[in-house]
């Protein structure tokens, strides 16, 4: 693995209106606003072919995104390989990538399918959970092949909800260690919660933590603790699943929600704020992306898409200007907090 390299910055970043760049706490890694979440890519729960994948992220370029997400976890290291094959065009100092470790692949026998952990792939290597210090430069070494880059921007500890000790322990002085050695040049964690992020903002030097689902309008938990306590140690927040898995992008009858179907009062709820999004001239979706970008201490927002046509999509619906009296609306309807959007 080769030391981390500052980026440079060219005219690219920031293109088609989607807003300068942010760097992730006090490293001197940039992210573009809003970025593009590659789990889709890893044939999330339906098969995406190889050349709509390629396409995907061609349109999330071509729209401005320059900071791209992935993981081992996401179909088995499919996703990453696709990633590194739509970048290998671009110059390597235009984008940043993050990855992330704490599932390291083995080989398996290949003979069933993945989609019991929701990717549509061959189950042609297992996950081990390993957030020892050995496992994350394996795992790292491992997903560097497959993107074909000699180093990520960003490696997040991912998903260390049922591993906490060995991940405080072990996981993160490693990743402390790969920073200081110039190997990547921002870590962090990457968690579906809020509480635990909050501790590693807390007790270690992370740069960066990942917080999917918990900060929407429909979920509002990282507003507690997570996202002041970042502002205030100076670590900056990538938010994802900024539409709940689908409710808030197309809230209805058999829409999802954390990926199962949606019950009856969540859904009512997200008509509800469409509805008065509508009143001020203002589709959900850009909505939901505006609501996750207003805090402070959120650098980046992360989009899951499929096609080449969401991605276009949410590039347009994260430019849309959303007026204050929609959030002065949804604060006096009860539909967020007081506080909320800060």
């Amino acid at each position: 693995m080769s030391d981390f390299e500052e980026p440079t910055v060219p005219v690219p970043w920031g293109a088609a209106g989607i807003g300068p760049v942010n760097r992730l706490g006090r490293s001197r890694v940039q992210v573009s606003p809003l970025g593009l979440g590659a789990a889709a890519l890893g044939n999330l729960f339906a098969e995406v072919k190889e050349e709509q994948a390629q396409e995907t992220v061609a349109a999330a370029w071509q729209q401005g995104v320059r900071y791209f997400d992935t993981a081992p976890h996401y179909g088995l290291g499919l996703s990453e390989r696709r990633l590194g094959a739509a970048l290998r065009e671009h110059p390597r100092a235009h984008y940043t990538v993050s990855t992330k470790v704490g599932r390291r692949l083995e080989p398996a026998d290949g003979r069933g399918d993945d989609l019991a952990n929701g990717f549509a792939v061959p189950s042609a290597h297992r996950r081990v959970w390993d957030f020892s210090a050995d496992g994350v430069r394996r795992t790292l070494e491992a997903s560097l092949e497959r993107l074909g880059l000699d180093r990520v921007d960003v490696v997040y500890l991912h998903d260390p909800d049922d591993h906490a000790e060995q991940a405080f322990r072990e996981g993160y002085p490693a990743l402390e260690k790969l920073r200081s050695e110039g190997v990547v040049g921002a870590i962090g964690a990457g968690m579906n919660q809020a509480e635990m992020l909050t501790r590693f903002v807390r007790d270690t030097d992370v740069d960066v933590v990942l917080c999917a689902g918990r900060y929407t309008l429909l979920d509002q938990r990282a507003g507690a603790e997570l996202l002041p306590a970042a502002l205030e140690r100076g670590v900056s927040v990538v938010v994802g699943g900024a539409f709940n898995s689908g409710l808030l992008a197309d809230p209805g009858p058999g829409a999802t929600y954390e990926y199962a179907r949606a019950p009856a009062g969540l859904v009512d709820r997200a008509l509800r704020l469409r509805d008065a999004a509508a009143r001020h001239g203002v589709g959900l979706r850009a909505a939901a992306l505006a609501f996750c970008a207003a805090h402070p201490a959120v650098a980046s927002v992360l989009v899951g898409v499929r096609s080449a046509d969401e991605a276009r999509d949410c590039a347009v619906q994260f430019t849309m200007p959303v007026p204050a009296a929609l959030w002065q609306e949804l604060r006096d309807t009860g539909l967020l907090p007081p506080e909320e959007p800060s």
